[in-house]
């Protein structure tokens, strides 16, 4: 990924030097194991810990020729540690390293990620509770339908990304496992206590079976779970971008001290980081489907999921980061506009009382059928002529047949669409 999207904390999990941190590790606690059953010498196994290094750019070199990482990398070991390095990688397989490896670095890459939740919704809940009460117009299909508040907004939104957590951690348990099978994954050549001892120290859980890989249906659950918590990026995203339209302007991206809009026209404020935010997850959402085009591998391995995985892996975890801190900003620095939310309730003459005109009016014994046509008699010329709608009904002899004209007007009242907001703010945050 490029730096432009990128963060240093999860940027360094994909470097060359915590890879290779990790290989060794691999390596040398599965000579512990080996040394504890008598396959190989406890001398050779404390020689490993003690003199085991490794250089980049040799491993590189040395690979140039090979054509071979794990071969170069073990060669680039042999070199520090001497003799002893004969007994590294007995009966194991170059997957065993490279598999176990990934999952390391996916479950280090997860916890950064699940950080970076955890700071979005305690700054969803912080803005919730701040616009709770602030009426704003609900919208279907793009079109006013009924007041809801601000806060309720950030509640669902809130509420996403709690799920989005459950799901992200599911998806770690999904890939950290450790896989020290040997070729074709038989443990023909190396004892299975050997992946249970390495996967205990590396705070990973044993995989049942492998064959010469871990299952990649595995990897395709994980890279699905970034692409769903991408998705709901997008969502938030989008709404931030259709509220800071100029016609509507209920909310906006902070416009920082010094900062330009446009190269040509010096009055333009853009929503050019939700914008960002929604390009970034149209990224995430695309490792998804390779992710699931490596399940299929020929027979017990072959490596066409390998170059996959060396882009996807990184890419899809630096820029999820990226974009999750990005929102995170966004959301805590988000100005809102409650006198436009106002403007833009009363924009249509107090149509958004329509439904509960109808329903008044059944339980007042008007047959539903009649209740729609004279409701939606009166709204469509509030539509195409302007027409004020409380006087339309009003002055409808077969509406007030039903319904005293002052009952009418009492329908007009926002806080009947709010009574519940605390109710609802209980279920999300189980506290008002």
């Amino acid at each position: 990924m490029i730096p432009r999207y990128s963060r240093p904390e999860m940027v360094a999990i994909w470097q060359p030097e915590n890879k290779y941190r990790i290989w060794f590790e691999i390596e040398a606690h599965a000579c512990d194991a080996q040394a504890e059953l008598g396959v190989i010498p406890e001398s050779a196994a404390k020689a490993i810990w003690e003199k085991g290094n490794f250089d980049v750019e040799r491993i590189d070199e040395i690979e140039r020729v090979t054509k071979h990482d794990v071969i170069a990398y073990l060669t680039n070991l042999a070199e520090y540690v001497g003799p002893d390095a004969r007994f590294a990688h007995q009966g194991m397989t170059s997957s065993d390293v490279l598999d176990t490896c990934l999952a390391v670095q996916l479950t280090q890459a997860t916890d950064i990620l699940l950080k970076d939740i955890d700071h979005l919704l305690a700054v969803l809940k912080k803005r919730a509770y701040e616009t709770k009460d602030m009426v704003c117009m609900g919208r279907s299909h793009g079109i006013h339908a009924e007041p809801v508040t601000f806060g309720l907004k950030l509640a669902t939104a809130y509420a996403e990304f709690s799920r989005n957590r459950h799901r992200l951690q599911a998806a770690r348990a999904e890939i950290a496992t450790c896989a020290i099978s040997g070729a074709v994954g038989t443990f023909a050549n190396i004892d299975p206590y050997v992946q249970t001892y390495v996967a205990k120290k590396l705070g990973l859980e044993p995989e049942p079976i492998s064959t010469q890989v871990i299952p990649r249906d595995r990897h395709a659950m994980f890279f699905a779970t970034l692409a769903i918590i991408a998705s709901s990026i997008e969502r938030i995203a989008i709404e931030i971008r259709h509220l800071q339209r100029t016609e509507v302007l209920e909310a906006e991206e902070y416009f920082s001290p010094g900062q330009k809009g446009s190269s040509a026209m010096p009055h333009k404020r853009n929503p050019v980081l939700s914008e960002n935010i929604t390009g970034l997850a149209r990224m995430v959402r695309s490792y998804a489907m390779p992710a699931m085009e490596n399940i299929a591998l020929w027979h017990e391995r072959d490596i066409s999921h390998s170059s996959v995985e060396r882009m996807i892996a990184p890419d899809a975890t630096i820029t999820l980061d990226f974009a999750l801190a990005r929102l995170t900003n966004i959301i805590d620095k988000l100005v809102v506009y409650p006198e436009n939310m106002t403007r833009n309730l009363n924009q249509l003459s107090g149509l958004v009382f329509s439904q509960r005109v109808m329903l008044e009016l059944t339980q007042a014994g008007m047959s539903r059928e009649d209740a729609y046509k004279a409701v939606q008699t009166h709204a469509m010329q509030v539509w195409t002529a302007g027409a004020d709608f409380l006087s339309l009904l009003q002055n409808d002899s077969h509406i007030t047949r039903y319904m005293a004209a002052d009952k009418i007007a009492k329908l007009f009242q926002l806080e009947y669409h709010t009574k519940h907001v605390d109710t609802i703010f209980r279920q999300v945050f189980g506290e008002v």
